[in-house]
């Protein structure tokens, strides 16, 4: 995000840095989550402070991750967490050792300095602890700022070099003064000005477009989702007629969505969307393919080869807009993290792009943020919060091979989900909910015979942001509802069950 003052989070493999990049933009103040080692020359610009995570290893160990030395060149202030924080203390010469008595879960902090990083917080206040390792002896110049009976060192820092450290997690709602926290780092301590709203956002994205595209034409694939949609209606401000969408019938969407996007589309967000009928094409190319990530990586790879295709019709098409949001980067693996899945239009990206540039204006947003930057452009709410759906589509609610008569089942189980779900009002109240095709065959009786027919099941969960994500609790008569609708009017389904896994440890698709 060019011009745009930022907190830059250094990523040590903990499993709560996303949280920390969420806790920091809700109070107003852009972040960015990099690898550990990423090269300083790719952040500095309008870095305000810089915050280090937790992470699994122990500093002392031989596999630690270190920290570059240029990182505490910069000058700013830098908070360290949990793992961070011992990083720092064993930096600036402190002992870190393994603890007699781990924390895991609640703690009790007791404060023992004021401080401007700890304003207005309560002097005994509950903590979120998860580490094995203590903080034994701090460096020289430190000053204590708190701890807990099991964990002397549990807040430190100094002034004179800008470094200060939790072993704690504020970033967890676990920890009730945790937000405190992070405002008083972000505003009395790196004097940020909290400059982070919508408004100034969307108008920093569209000089960045402008400045990225010149004079340029520009294709953008338009699914229908909340993403593309928010990113092409920027893109569109930015260039005007110079942006021309495409959209693909890709034979993997729900039932009657290629009409809807094309009448919606085009007639309320007054785009010019170009229809690529290629249902056949992609399905040809998923023949016998049953690896989930197969599936994304020739999914992803013919969006592109079909974009190239259209852009060659148009002229000289140097610039490509997708709606990469940025749990899309984040489940992807990009850098040094570990791939959870590749999203099409990421890590399911062809190498070789014939098109000059991408334009993602949207990568280093989470959901929520870009649903609140659509009605600030003034999209339609029932556009923004349209049901989120995945780019390879129904490919990755059908288990194993994708065939056009497994592909019929789901459509039609999806479409009887989706209208009881608005028939009870809770398509606010529900982040995303989809049927997926087990592909599982389970013995069944109807009227006086046998069946040996497939089971469906029904995925319903709530979230903010996409990271992570809870079950829904839908209401038994309305669960009771939906599968006696799909097993009487959906022909060789004779089982519907409820997926009741969160995220982590599952994704929201299946795969």
């Amino acid at each position: 995000m060019k011009n745009q003052e930022k907190i830059v989070i250094l990523d040590f493999g903990g499993q709560y840095s996303q949280l920390i990049a969420r806790r920091v933009r809700e109070a107003k103040v852009y972040c960015e989550v990099q690898p550990y080692n990423k090269p300083v020359e790719t952040f500095k610009e309008n870095c305000c402070g810089i915050i280090l995570t937790g992470g699994p290893r122990s500093v002392y160990g031989q596999d630690a991750l270190k920290l570059a030395p240029e990182v505490l060149a910069l000058g700013v202030p830098v908070l360290g967490i949990c793992y961070g924080a011992q990083l720092l203390a064993a930096t600036f010469g402190g002992t870190v050792a393994a603890s007699l008595t781990p924390e895991y879960g609640h703690a009790k902090m007791s404060l023992s300095a004021t401080h401007p990083l700890l304003e207005t917080m309560p002097e005994k206040q509950t903590v979120w602890m998860n580490h094995n390792d203590i903080i034994t002896r701090l460096p020289e110049g430190f000053v204590l700022f708190g701890g807990t009976p099991s964990c002397p060192v549990a807040a430190f820092g100094s002034d004179d070099k800008k470094i200060y450290g939790l072993q704690y997690h504020p970033e967890v709602v676990h920890t009730p003064e945790g937000k405190k926290l992070f405002n008083n780092f972000l505003y009395n301590i790196c004097h940020c000005k909290g400059d982070w709203t919508m408004d100034a956002l969307a108008d920093t994205l569209i000089a960045d477009i402008k400045a990225q595209v010149g004079d340029g034409l520009v294709l953008s694939g338009l699914s229908g989702g909340v993403d593309s949609s928010v990113a092409s209606v920027l893109v569109h401000k930015a260039v005007g007629d110079r942006l021309t969408c495409v959209f693909v019938n890709h034979g993997l969407l729900r039932k009657n969505e290629a009409e809807e996007v094309m009448s919606v589309y085009g007639e309320k967000l007054g785009l010019n969307i170009v229809y690529v009928e290629a249902s056949q094409r992609f399905l040809s190319k998923l023949k016998d393919v049953t690896d989930p990530e197969q599936k994304r990586k020739i999914i992803g790879s013919e969006f592109i080869r079909v974009f190239e295709e259209e852009a060659q019709k148009l002229g000289d098409v140097d610039f490509l807009v997708q709606g990469t949001i940025y749990p899309d980067v984040i489940e992807s693996g990009v850098g040094d993290a570990a791939v959870i899945k590749s999203h099409h239009n990421v890590g399911g990206l062809p190498k070789n792009i014939k098109f000059k540039e991408l334009v993602e204006p949207l990568r280093y947003l989470f959901k929520d943020e870009v649903r609140a930057l659509g009605e600030q452009l003034g999209i339609l709410a029932n556009l923004v919060w349209r049901q989120p759906f995945p780019g390879p589509g129904l490919a990755v609610r059908c288990l194993g091979e994708v065939t056009e008569a497994k592909l019929a089942i789901l459509r039609e189980t999806d479409a009887v989900l989706r209208e009881e779900i608005a028939n009870a009002g809770l398509e606010r109240d529900i982040w995303q909910y989809f049927t997926v095709f087990t592909g599982l065959k389970t013995t069944g009786v109807m009227g006086d015979s046998r069946t040996y027919d497939y089971t469906i099941a029904i995925r319903a969960i709530t979230s903010v942001d996409a990271m992570t994500v809870e079950i829904a609790e839908l209401p038994y008569p309305l669960l009771k509802k939906i599968s006696g609708r799909i097993i009487n009017e959906v022909d060789q389904v004779n089982r519907v069950v409820y997926d009741i896994t969160s995220k982590p440890p599952g994704t929201i698709e299946w795969e």
